[in-house]
């Protein structure tokens, strides 16, 4: 199975890199409509919406997807309200809405609310991926990479020491242990780049970059656990097999819906200031 998410995973990121890279604007924000009509068809399956329902909820994010794009091609002087609009949902879910479900125990059962959810996830990771590409590919690349260096460090830190466990009752896998090894890989990833990058992070002195970067671990664990606790919801492993060795997509996008969306929003706020 390792081998198999090895190979996977390298396939994805040559993938990754080539239409971060190469595709022009257009044909990047075509394939980040196609993730998110994935990720609504798995999330449709998680809430237990019948096929029906799956693909109008499907043709629904189809519209707003579109929507959003169109929206910023012929009416720009919307962009920032209506892009400050939907980070503002995603950060009020991610910070303020998920905490408390997985705090209290909470269990979103009721199908409308879990669209809702679904939409809040999805349509502002999409939306983050074509504004922060747009900003910077190099930008998305390294925010892209910073989750990724923490799911690495967290698995196998997590499998070589993993003992007490982060949240038993919600994803038995997870340990502080796991955690730890999160933190120390992104503090690894964080100096390297500061050392060997040709544009060192000068925007604010390496001790509030590392900061940020243990926050991001933490908004990166809270789309995890949510996920899983979604999934443990739905009764199922994984949210597809779309990916071998993996699952879905919501399984390797899942740290990202809460990570993402924020870092646009606050190069939004900063070009408004």
């Amino acid at each position: 199975m390792l081998k198999t998410r090895i190979a996977t995973a390298l396939t994805l990121l040559l993938l990754f890199l080539l239409a971060l890279f190469l595709l022009p604007t257009l044909g990047w924000a075509a394939l980040i409509v196609i993730l998110v009509l994935q990720g609504a068809v798995e999330w449709g399956h998680l809430a237990k919406l019948s096929a029906r329902h799956i693909k109008v909820y499907g043709w629904i994010t189809l519209a707003i997807m579109l929507s959003l794009i169109w929206a910023d091609t012929y009416h720009p002087v919307y962009f920032e309200p209506l892009h400050l609009l939907v980070y503002a949902l995603s950060a009020a879910l991610w910070l303020l809405l998920v905490p408390i479900c997985l705090i209290r125990g909470s269990r979103i059962n009721h199908p409308l609310l879990m669209a809702l959810v679904g939409w809040a996830a999805l349509i502002p990771t999409g939306l983050a991926m074509m504004d922060l590409r747009t900003y910077s590919p190099w930008l998305l690349l390294g925010l892209m990479g910073l989750v990724w260096m923490a799911d690495i460090a967290a698995y196998f830190s997590g499998r070589k020491f993993g003992k007490n466990k982060l949240a038993p009752s919600i994803s038995p896998g997870k340990t502080w242990e796991g955690v730890a090894g999160a933190l120390v890989g992104v503090t690894v990833y964080v100096l390297l780049i500061n050392h060997f990058s040709d544009v060192p992070l000068t925007y604010k002195p390496l001790p509030i970059v590392l900061l940020l970067s243990w926050f991001w671990v933490a908004l990166a664990v809270l789309g995890d656990l949510f996920e899983s606790a979604i999934k443990r919801q739905a009764g199922v492993k994984d949210s597809g097999a779309l990916l071998p060795g993996h699952g879905g997509l919501l399984d390797r996008v899942d740290a990202l819906t809460s990570t993402l969306p924020l870092a646009a929003l606050v190069l939004l706020i900063q070009s408004m200031v």
